[in-house]
């Protein structure tokens, strides 16, 4: 339990290793989005005047927003250009939901959590803003959809 708590400490500067079908697109230094709501229905039943039934329904998951400096690997636009485009003119205009996982790294690269997701497909990919008299990091942020995921200790 104590080399377990000693991992997690380690995790206010971690990072994440954001993998597509096996092919690693880069580590991030923020996610957002890692989050999962279950609607409910209310069910009033007559003669109880004390509560209603909350019966739970629907899941859904918002977008995954990651945020990194940026890199020199082009798998990531590998992967974007393989959904839209010329790439989904290849494929006839179906899209090719994609399995991802993004892993928690501590500082010197150990695994402490995974996140698996399906169905993933990117939605938006932004820029870094330039300006030569700043010295703020470059930054790239990626959004992604997804179908749902499931969290595992490694």
């Amino acid at each position: 339990m104590a080399d377990r708590d000693e991992k997690f400490r380690d995790s206010t500067t971690a990072r994440f290793l954001f993998v597509v079908d096996g092919e690693e697109i880069g580590s991030f230094r923020e996610v957002s989005g890692l989050e999962l709501n279950v609607a409910t229905e209310d069910v009033e039943e007559g003669g109880v005047n004390g509560f209603v039934h909350k019966m739970p329904g629907r899941m859904t998951w918002p977008n995954l927003i990651l945020k990194r400096g940026l890199t020199q690997s082009d798998n990531l636009f590998a992967w974007i250009n393989s959904v839209s485009g010329d790439g989904l003119g290849k494929e006839k205009n179906r899209v090719t939901r994609r399995t991802a996982s993004i892993t928690l790294l501590t500082a010197d690269s150990k695994p402490i959590r995974q996140w698996d997701f399906v169905g993933v497909v990117p939605v938006r990919w932004s820029g870094p803003s330039f300006a030569s008299d700043g010295p703020e990091a470059l930054v790239e942020e990626l959004e992604m959809a997804h179908h749902g995921f499931k969290a595992k200790n490694v």
